[in-house]
């Protein structure tokens, strides 16, 4: 993951604690049964969330209001197994989940990426009893926030070595360190985090929001993805129930799909971003753009350039989409059976592949957009520049270079990725 510290700054005085989330009230969140219902559910909220989207970003107004709406309607249990209650929806359709809410508003569309990824670790990690009350959790519309990386010292030379610890006191286990890059951490009911215990082995704490000695500070300060809250997170001394840690030190043990799954969401909000720039950009061109004036032409949907132009970003972008989808489909199929180191690999190959293309295809739509558009699109009043922002902002998780040289070592020597939640 590349270092992001330099985006976490005092330009602005940060919010401590904001607003407060709410437990929403489980009688008005709906229980999700299938993938119909599912892609139902993510395009009627993809309605309410896009009028606002553009004014959200520019002022950076928090969308509390609309993730009541996100848990009221049930999207946040849909990967909840069916022995638990949830829908258990393909990853085909969690991909296109994610593409049709990034598309609405990116911002929204990320807030819930790492909701599913500890989803994913729990379970992969997680004990019955665990699960029981996670999920319920969950299918009662709480959300999950995890507290992030640390930022780079000599202590955390990278996102998966850092000075946050688990320890066992007189009076019970405590949880401190200070992490950053916090998605959704200020929106959570439960914010777990990553630790190592006195054995030092990675562990994963289920914190919740509420606990004594732990702070939540808003200071996202980036130029993309500005209401994603991706602000700081401090456990003080937190006191930590034993059945609200699961030992992530076990996945590296044996293979899984967490890191894969993780991976394919974070495509998918690419791919949203990248649909949401290329149809502002045909909006823009059809409702205001001028023909150049070598074109002989007297509407610029008739420019052959332009019209060639768009025609090649069609197919980068249908290219990236179906990619995805086979992406996401080699992990049904997976998931299907029993998850060997071969296929473990062979699933994060595939959501490696799409994860380059959606970038490639994010960044080329939003920086495309300038250029058939016209100059009269760099207006602050459009704000079509928060396509790239986004794109630039969230593309930067994970750096594509890696992807390449994943794909290309699997290809070439056999080597089999690392497994992580970056993998």
């Amino acid at each position: 993951m590349t270092d992001l510290s330099d985006i976490h700054n005092t330009a602005r005085p940060p919010i401590v604690t904001g607003r407060e989330p709410s437990l929403p009230d489980p009688a008005r969140v709906r229980r999700i049964r299938d993938d119909a219902e599912a892609i139902d559910a993510a395009r009627t909220l993809a309605d309410v969330f896009r009028p606002g989207a553009s004014t959200r970003d520019r002022e950076r107004i928090l969308p509390w209001d609309e993730l009541v709406r996100w848990s009221e309607s049930g999207l946040g249990g849909i990967t909840v197994p069916k022995a638990y209650g949830g829908a258990d929806v393909s990853h085909a359709t969690l991909a296109e989940v994610f593409a049709i809410l990034s598309a609405a508003d990116a911002s929204l569309g990320q807030i819930p990426q790492n909701h599913f990824g500890l989803l994913g670790v729990l379970r992969e990690a997680g004990t019955d009893a665990q699960k029981r009350r996670f999920y319920g959790e969950v299918l009662a519309g709480q959300r999950l926030g995890n507290a992030g990386p640390e930022r780079r010292s000599a202590a955390s030379p990278n996102v998966l070595e850092g000075t946050t610890r688990l320890y066992r006191t007189p009076h019970g286990l405590r949880l401190s360190g200070t992490r950053y890059y916090s998605t959704g951490a200020l929106f959570a009911h439960r914010v777990p985090t990553r630790a190592l215990d006195d054995d030092g082995r990675a562990v994963q704490v289920w914190v919740p929001r509420d606990a004594a000695g732990l702070t939540v500070v808003d200071d996202w300060s980036s130029f993309g993805q500005r209401t994603t809250a991706s602000g700081t997170v401090v456990f003080d001394h937190v006191a930590v129930s034993e059945d609200d840690m699961i030992p992530l030190w076990q996945l590296a043990e044996r293979p899984g799909l967490y890191g894969p799954k993780s991976q394919l969401i974070q495509a998918a909000i690419d791919l949203g971003i990248a649909q949401s720039a290329f149809e502002d950009g045909i909006a823009f061109v059809r409702e205001h753009a001028r023909p150049w004036i070598d074109a002989g032409v007297a509407r610029a949907t008739e420019d052959p350039h332009l019209i060639a132009e768009v025609g090649r970003l069609a197919v980068d972008l249908e290219a990236a989409r179906e990619v995805l989808r086979e992406a996401a489909l080699t992990l049904d199929g997976i998931a299907a059976r029993p998850v060997t180191d071969a296929s473990s690999a062979q699933a994060s190959v595939a959501v490696a592949e799409a994860k380059v293309l959606t970038t490639e295809v994010a960044l080329q739509a939003s920086e495309k957009l300038f250029e058939l558009a016209g100059s009269s699109a760099t207006r602050a009043g459009h704000n079509l520049d928060r396509h790239w922002r986004n794109a630039r902002t969230h593309t930067l998780h994970d750096p594509v270079r890696w992807k390449l040289h994943l794909i290309g070592n699997y290809q070439l020597n056999n080597a089999l990725p690392k497994r992580h939640s970056w993998n």
